[in-house]
Parts: structure tokens; C-alpha cells; sequence
């Protein structure tokens, strides 16, 4: 007898992460329509950014190198959602498909994680700090030059591992991460969002599905956050003007009230020694014009010249 066709197919990454956050989305969906969250598949879809492993990101191209395979089975029909860390998206999606919903946002703050220190201050000059991140070498950078930035790879288990065998003496990970594996013990302390803002739409959990699908649009539909929603189309809006990349250290953070919104964005050079940041603000329905002016004011401000070395 063949089994009953699945209520929902999930494509998910396979790092601890990626399935808490879509067995988060399966268990939701479960709730909202009254079906058993078994009866919700969750397929594991090995992407480009998992097989490198030998060299930063930053060197292997933009945006999407955590989604492509699982666009692709987007687009091949294969599952019928995809479950996202929303900074890991490229601005520009395949065509056919669509990120339509964001869950409620977690905590957007970069944590500062180490056994010895409790804050970027306390870390004795030319300290080790690892992260493969542009973005946050940069910034810390910026605020510590002394500081030695070492290649720090791999899934949030395999960095504190890193910081365990005393490969560096601190790291940064998105607190959001760590709260949803419920390890949010590890903080030791938060770094400030107004002067080192995180990476556009950290914290957020997205879902892609192809725009003509409109079971599972209608399906998804009652997840979204709407604040959250506004915030991160301010913040790719932001991100598309810039045409940023895994290679330009961009930092984004928006806060909102119910008819404000003000986003503050920010781009450095991957040394620290240059950065760039401005704030707007305006309407929640004014959003994503924010994030498109900001940008080009941001452009405008830092020039052609630095412009052209960050994506060149």
C-alpha cells in the first residue's frame, strides 16, 4: 500500500542549526493547521558553503553559497519549502522563486564568546580573535587594531570547539544561533548594535517557496512577523544597493516602532581602517526606500574608489 504524500516537504541545511530552525518552522506549521509534525518532511540538502571547508567563503563568491541546492530543489519540485538563515541570502533570488515570510526575529546582537575574557576590552593586545567573518573582522579591527583575526570555519559546535583547543582567545557568533541551540550559556557578553551593527537580516529565519505555489504560500502565510518583515526588507534593500557580497563588509540594524522605522547601516574596508556609516529614518511603510536611500547615501559617501576595491 503506498504511504500518503507528505503535508509539507522542508529543504533544510544539515548543520545542528539549520535543523532547529526547520524543526522550529515543521513544529509551527504543525500547530497552525492541526496535522502531525511528522506528517512534515524534512529533507537535508547539502550546500556549496558546506563543502568548503578549506578556504574562507569570502573566496569562493557571493551570497548563496548556503541556498542554491536548495533553491534547486525548489525549482525541480523536489520539496516544497526552503528554511533559511535570512543573512545567508543573496539579494537577488532565481526566478519563480520567492522569500515571503520571516518568523519573529531573535536577538540581532553578535555575543562575544571566550573561556578567559568577557568583553572585546578586556582582551589583551595582539589576542587572537577568530572569525572567518569580513564583517566582523572589520569592525573589530576597527576598534582594536592590535588584535591578530585567525580563520575560525565551520558550524557553531566546531567554533566553540576551536576556542576550546585555544586557537584563539575569543570569537563572535550571532547570539541568535546560540540561543536557539540553547547555548547561550557560552555568552559572555553582547556587542553593541548601534556601533558594530550585525550582519543585514541576522537573526531571522526565512522561508522560500516558488511563486506559484499557492498552497504553500497560504500555508506559510500565518507565520510571518510582520515587524520582522518590515525590518528585513529595509536591511536587504540596503544590502541590494550596496551589491553586497560575502566579500564586503556590510553591517545593518533597524529599529522599529509601530509607525517608525530607523535603520542604521555601515561598510568598511576588510582592514577596519575605513568605515562608513549613516542612519535614516521614516515611516514603516517607508522601509524599503530607506534601505535603497541609505545605501546610495552610503555610496555617495564612501566613493567610487573604495567602492570598486571592495567588489573588484
Amino acid at each position: 500500500m503506498q504511504s500518503a504524500a507528505p503535508f509539507l516537504r522542508i529543504g533544510t541545511r544539515g548543520s545542528p542549526l539549520a535543523l532547529a530552525q526547520a524543526n522550529l518552522v515543521a513544529r509551527l506549521l504543525a500547530e497552525r493547521h492541526g496535522v502531525p509534525v511528522a506528517d512534515i518532511k524534512i529533507r537535508v540538502i547539502t550546500t556549496t558553503g558546506d563543502r568548503i571547508t578549506d578556504r574562507p567563503l569570502s573566496e569562493a563568491g557571493g551570497k548563496g553559497l548556503f541556498s542554491k541546492e536548495i533553491e534547486a530543489a525548489l525549482l525541480a519540485g523536489e520539496v516544497d519549502l526552503g528554511v533559511h538563515s535570512s543573512k545567508d541570502m543573496a539579494t537577488v533570488l532565481p526566478e519563480g522563486l520567492v522569500l515571503s515570510t520571516f518568523l519573529q526575529r531573535e536577538d540581532v546582537r553578535d555575543a562575544f564568546v571566550s573561556h578567559n575574557y568577557a568583553t572585546l576590552a578586556d582582551l589583551p593586545p595582539g589576542a587572537k580573535l577568530g572569525t572567518s567573518s569580513i564583517r566582523r573582522a572589520a569592525q573589530m579591527l576597527r576598534e582594536r587594531p592590535d588584535l591578530d583575526v585567525v580563520p575560525f570555519r565551520g558550524n557553531v559546535d566546531t567554533r566553540l570547539g576551536k576556542l576550546e583547543q585555544g586557537i584563539a582567545d575569543a570569537t563572535l557568533l550571532a547570539a541568535a544561533g546560540l540561543n536557539r541551540l540553547g547555548k547561550s550559556s557560552h555568552i559572555r557578553s553582547y556587542i553593541d548594535p548601534r556601533r558594530f551593527p550585525p550582519a543585514p537580516a541576522q537573526g531571522a529565519i526565512g522561508l522560500e517557496h516558488r511563486i506559484a505555489d499557492s498552497r504553500t504560500a497560504g500555508l506559510v502565510a500565518p507565520l510571518d512577523h510582520a515587524p520582522t518583515s518590515i525590518a528585513i526588507g529595509a536591511e536587504r534593500a540596503l544590502l541590494a544597493e550596496l551589491d553586497g557580497s560575502c566579500r564586503t563588509p556590510i553591517g545593518a540594524f533597524t529599529e522599529l516602532t509601530e509607525t517608525s522605522c530607523t535603520l542604521h547601516g555601515e561598510i568598511l574596508s576588510p582592514d577596519g581602517k575605513q568605515a562608513f556609516n549613516l542612519s535614516l529614518a521614516g515611516t514603516t511603510g517607508e522601509a524599503r526606500a530607506l534601505g535603497t536611500e541609505l545605501g546610495r547615501q552610503l555610496v555617495g559617501l564612501a566613493g567610487p574608489e573604495f567602492m570598486s576595491k571592495l567588489q573588484g
